[in-house]
């Protein structure tokens, strides 16, 4: 069904209850797909096979994901539906992507890059970009954001690393982390500043509104200006 890198599995991470954005996002529309088929169809692109971990629920009801060339279902917690997608994932694989599936907008390039970089040598690899608001802490001093940098997905592992980390850490909040409490480093490459994870309904107009912008045909800024 793929036709990816070689060696490289993708595992997408689409198994939670949306209780922040009120329903669950990953199945909400744009355009003529769904969120989680946006991310499904560009991790199809760049590796050899997919992993889609799901509700238990919406695979009882008989969802249908394209691209997936394995549905499972998810835990209780996101490092249970991480560990769930990557013990599922073949023991051939070299290189192990996690990936949010609410984040649709990640790009072909980004999963490359990621997957160059953990081929370079790589124990675990996030992508990043900087942090453009002003940040304070708690207690009301303000945080340096040049020495910030927030996290995206598609994070990239060794598989025998991911899987050695996932089974040994009980919560995490992210797959890297999870990798960094076993010893390993993280290595940073640049995000991308549209990979935005839906979080909220505006976070999904936001990601509609970049692909009506890059859909065939559409108005450059200049021409709706006119």
């Amino acid at each position: 069904m793929t036709s990816g890198a070689k060696g490289v599995w993708c595992v997408v991470v689409a198994a939670g209850s949306g209780s922040r954005f009120g329903t669950h996002k990953q199945f909400e529309s744009l355009g003529s797909q769904r969120v989680i088929d946006h991310s499904l169809r560009t991790a199809a692109e760049a590796c050899e096979g997919v992993v889609a971990v799901l509700p238990a629920a919406a695979i009882a009801e008989g969802i249908v994901v394209p691209d997936a060339d394995l549905v499972v279902a998810g835990g209780d917690t996101r490092t249970a539906s991480s560990q769930a997608g990557t013990d599922s994932v073949p023991d051939s694989a070299e290189v192990i992507l996690v990936h949010d599936a609410a984040r649709p907008l990640a790009s072909p390039e980004l999963f490359a890059r990621v997957v160059s970089a953990v081929r370079a040598g790589a124990d675990a690899v996030v992508p990043v970009v900087p942090v453009v608001d002003s940040i304070r802490h708690v207690n009301g001093s303000v945080v340096d954001r040049d020495e910030l940098r927030a996290v995206q997905t598609p994070q990239g592992f060794r598989a025998a690393l991911l899987r050695e980390a996932l089974a040994s850490t009980p919560e995490a909040t992210d797959d890297a982390q999870a990798a960094e409490l076993t010893g390993a480093a993280v290595q940073m490459v640049d995000g991308e500043p549209t990979n935005v994870k839906i979080t909220t309904p505006a976070d999904l107009l936001f990601v509609r509104a970049v692909l009506d912008e890059r859909a065939p045909g559409a108005r450059t800024h200049d021409e709706r200006a006119e």
